[in-house]
């Protein structure tokens, strides 16, 4: 059986007004070479930045198929797909639904022309889009003068010259409509381990995080592997309960307060402005929604899920550390009754809180494996996680490789936003850090 032909495609299209004066590009890559087979522009009058991208990326599908007239349906040409729009990515993908009307007819007609075993997606930023980018400048250019984008008087492909194309496509895996390179190669990444990964000697907490040894050669910015979407956890910590101003201990062992009501007007602002994201405020809506357990967070994440039309996930491994015989004291409170104990946790990780409480390294392990599951289920998706104090700052910490002793040195409002996107290759971004701007 002849091997199906293989091509990268980068598409691009753009909208000067939006909806303005519009055009697509489009080239085919050899995936081994980095050579360019094939070029498409077009100026297509005015229309949307959505609607551009679109098209960009059927041109590209279309111009691919025709470099092998004669292969078979299911399975002659095989192509991966890389833009910089995400809106594009997401659908194609199966991950986002579509819902505009001028759309869903678009997508389609992209669905028809290859299989969808036979295509993959990848969002790539757009420094990295380049050549698509100058065709369809190139398209609107000419249609600003009145004509259509011709190939003899194209300079796109020597203006963006070929660096960082992937030598070979990424393997499809997981379930139809989950085919994203970025999502199989961290779903690959956690089933081994991370180049140069080990554990930071004397903090048995760090588990799962990789850590960069001496000597490990670093790949710089400039020519580092394009590993696809990150997962991104916007880290909600859940609104205000009676015990929050008081400061006292508020875990998993003692009651379960609900929100009260300073709580609820939080958890309605977090879901005002979270109803408002999109790329036209370059922020890429929340997909998904996990939840501690406990009911602070259920009704802080069930706010913004009945607002976004989403549904909430539980997960056990989210929960707020059991502070034992703590529960519902003030700090001096526990000074005065447990000092001992309490000097010892501050100390150490390892130490628990007295009558059985959880220390920090067992909540580290607990954190560590819940983040680890939500990675592999949302590779490449944005996720909203409700959660309390202890598992947001141990999230960011164990992100940052910074000792536990770090915990006591982060400030977390009620209800505030923090944020970490984890890549395929082991490696966690901490990009936002106690946000309460939308609370204001």
């Amino acid at each position: 059986m002849t091997p199906a032909r293989q091509f990268v495609i980068e598409a691009d299209g753009g909208s000067r007004g939006n909806p303005g004066p519009a055009g697509y590009g489009a080239v085919v890559i050899d995936p081994v070479t980095g050579e360019t087979l094939a070029e498409a522009a077009e100026y297509i009058g005015v229309a949307t930045n959505n609607v551009a991208e679109y098209k960009g990326l059927i041109a590209g599908l279309r111009t691919a198929k025709a470099l092998v007239p004669d292969a078979p349906d299911d399975g002659g040409v095989r192509v991966h797909v890389r833009m910089d729009s995400k809106l594009v990515v997401e659908q194609m993908s199966g991950r986002w639904k579509i819902k505009h009307p001028d759309m869903k007819p678009l997508a389609a007609e992209a669905a028809r022309i290859l299989p969808a075993s036979a295509v993959t997606y990848e969002w790539i930023p757009r420094e990295r889009n380049k050549h698509a980018d100058r065709l369809a400048n190139e398209a609107m250019d000419a249609g600003k003068r009145g004509r259509q984008w011709e190939p003899s008087s194209s300079t796109a492909a020597l203006d963006t010259p070929r660096s960082s194309v992937p030598a070979a496509l990424p393997p499809v895996s997981g379930p139809p409509g989950d085919a994203a390179a970025g999502a199989a190669r961290a779903r690959a990444a956690l089933n081994r381990p991370a180049a140069g990964a080990s554990q930071v000697a004397g903090d048995p907490d760090v588990a799962g995080t990789p850590q960069v040894t001496a000597g490990t050669p670093q790949v710089g910015w400039g020519v580092a592997p394009d590993l696809g979407a990150p997962a991104t956890f916007l880290l909600l910590r859940h609104g205000e309960t009676a015990l929050t101003p008081q400061k006292r201990f508020s875990g998993s062992g003692g009651t379960d307060p609900e929100l009260s009501d300073a709580g609820r007007r939080q958890a309605e602002c977090a879901a005002e402005a979270f109803a408002a994201y999109g790329p036209e405020r370059g922020t890429e809506p929340v997909q998904e929604i996990v939840s501690s357990p406990l009911r602070r967070c259920r009704e802080t994440a069930g706010a913004v899920a009945a607002r976004l039309g989403l549904e909430v996930r539980i997960e056990d491994g989210l929960r707020e550390t059991d502070f034992g015989a703590w529960e519902g004291l003030t700090f001096s409170e526990v000074r005065e009754r447990h000092r001992a104990d309490l000097d010892a946790w501050l100390a150490s990780a390892k130490a628990a809180p007295t009558g059985g409480g959880e220390s920090f390294s067992e909540v580290s392990r607990r954190v560590a494996a819940a983040r680890d599951r939500l990675i592999a289920r949302y590779a490449g998706r944005t996720v909203l996680v409700v959660t309390h104090v202890t598992p947001i700052k141990t999230l960011v910490r164990l992100a940052l490789g910074a000792p536990p002793e770090s915990l006591f040195r982060m400030e977390l409002s009620a209800a505030s936003l923090s944020t970490v996107a984890y890549y395929a290759d082991g490696n966690a971004s901490v990009r936002l850090l106690n946000d309460t701007s939308h609370l204001r």
